[in-house]
């Protein structure tokens, strides 16, 4: 065997037992974070190291500080694991070390982000001719959605924004509901608009944001052009807009509908949770990460835009609709970045092992565990504050302070993990079901885990 092969042999061989483990290893443990920077530090070596020594370090100084994020235990963050195939193909895409620029750079990767993405926008059901760029999380997938609105609301009264920047534009409007993403936020921060632009619109009961609301702030709100933001999957409580009046409406007023599914845009994928997202295709621009429902390795998501000209001026180098062969937006001319890594092997390879099929069983069987989460814990005696609607769980065990006790203790217990939140002014537990691995068994444990600890 030659010394690549035994190399990469090596590394294949210790992520595989690493995988392995996950269903019997601590799922997060306490961690001495100097000490692991430590373990990092130290003096750049003058000479060069050897690559099997480099990479047994690397293990050494890693491993005390690894989290299960990947096993089935996991509830923090919307986070999935990552599938086997789709796991394999990013050991493949980092050995052939593409560049996935455009169909020159790398026809491969190009090709396999074509086909992807086909399958992706027939799974979730947005329209065929929309554009579709692979992009690192919603984060960025967010903000090229709205760079393409931004584009086209100011095209559409003579503005070239590309060009001529945001001084001396005509003023947008940006609405979005008072619960929506951070990222939101932050992408109007980065695309020049600044957050205070947002006119926030109330939410409902459950998350979902009100569209009598929605439909005054249009009305009353000073005259230009709209960009409203909408959400499929509240991130505490998974509540879903109403999709089809809401883009109704907006379209009514000439606005642009961006559409924040993170999570949430795969119920589209499961006949018994499509209802929620329920007129999604009248959108004109959609964010979706691969790297929570789906069991994508990181970093994995998707911006869609059914306007393919408006997407590529705005994010191509010169904003004059770059195209790629026969005439269609590709690769770097869809994002944000150049020199791209070819993550569309893994989104290709975790499409073809699930399925049409896998993917709705995957939805469907997360669901079922959220709710099998919130009866549990009512049965326990402590109080589920959301309508389970997907796969998201908010839970009070009392005051403020007792919940915190309560999430801190069970981050430390190890049995499971789940993070802590703000909703409606209350601390909660939020648990989030993402993983292809999870099973009622491990769901169960984590119950009697979390019930062990509440109560001592």
């Amino acid at each position: 065997m030659d010394e690549l092969s035994r190399l990469f042999g090596l590394a294949a061989d210790h992520a595989a037992g690493f995988r392995r483990s996950l269903p019997d290893r601590p799922v997060g443990v306490p961690v001495d974070q100097d000490a692991l920077t430590e373990a990092f530090s130290g003096p750049l070596p003058a000479a060069p190291t050897p690559p099997e020594r480099v990479l047994a370090e690397l293990i050494a100084a890693a491993e005390p500080g690894l989290v299960a994020n990947a096993g089935p235990r996991y509830f923090g963050f919307v986070v999935g694991g990552a599938l086997p195939a789709a796991t394999a193909a990013d050991i493949l895409a980092a050995g052939w070390d593409q560049f996935a620029t455009n169909a020159v750079t790398s026809p491969a990767a190009i090709a396999a982000e074509a086909a992807a993405g086909a399958w992706l926008k027939e799974l979730l059901g947005i329209p065929s001719p929309a554009s579709a760029g692979f992009v690192t999380g919603c984060q960025a997938a967010n903000t090229v959605g709205l760079a393409a609105a931004r584009h086209q609301v100011l095209a559409d009264v003579g503005w070239d924004v590309e060009r001529r920047g945001l001084l001396g534009a005509p003023p947008i409007r940006v609405i979005a509901g008072e619960e929506r993403h951070v990222t939101i936020d932050r992408s109007l921060r980065l695309l020049g608009l600044g957050a205070d632009v947002v006119e926030p619109v109330p939410a409902g009961p459950n998350g979902a944001i009100d569209l009598a609301s929605l439909r005054k702030v249009l009305r009353e709100g000073s005259p230009g052009p709209a960009i409203v933001c909408l959400q499929a999957g509240n991130v505490n409580t998974g509540a879903c807009d109403r999709l089809r009046e809401a883009c109704e409406l907006v379209h009514q007023h000439g606005g642009w509908v961006h559409v924040d599914g993170a999570f949430g845009l795969w119920a589209a994928a499961s006949p018994a949770t499509r209802h929620l997202v329920d007129g999604l295709e009248l959108a004109d621009s959609w964010a979706c990460d691969g790297h929570k429902w789906l069991n994508l390795p990181y970093d994995s998501a998707f911006a869609f835009c059914a306007r393919p000209g408006a997407h590529a001026a705005a994010m191509s180098y010169t904003a004059s609709y770059l195209v790629g062969s026969g005439g269609v937006p590709l690769g770097a001319e869809l994002t944000a970045e150049s020199s791209r890594r070819a993550r569309g092997f893994a989104v290709w390879a975790g499409l073809r092992e699930l399925g049409r099929d896998g993917v709705a069983a995957l939805v469907d069987r997360c669901c079922a565990l959220a709710r099998r989460f919130a009866a549990g814990l009512t049965s326990a005696g402590f109080e589920v504050v959301n309508e389970v609607v997907l796969n998201q769980v908010l839970v009070g065990f009392g005051d403020d302070a007792r919940t915190d006790r309560v999430v801190a203790a069970v981050q430390a217990d190890g049995t499971c993990w789940a993070g802590g939140t703000t909703w409606r002014g209350r601390r909660l537990m939020r648990i989030s079901v993402s993983n292809a691995t999870t099973t009622e068994a491990d769901v169960d444990r984590s119950i009697a885990a979390i019930t062990r600890l509440a109560t001592l």
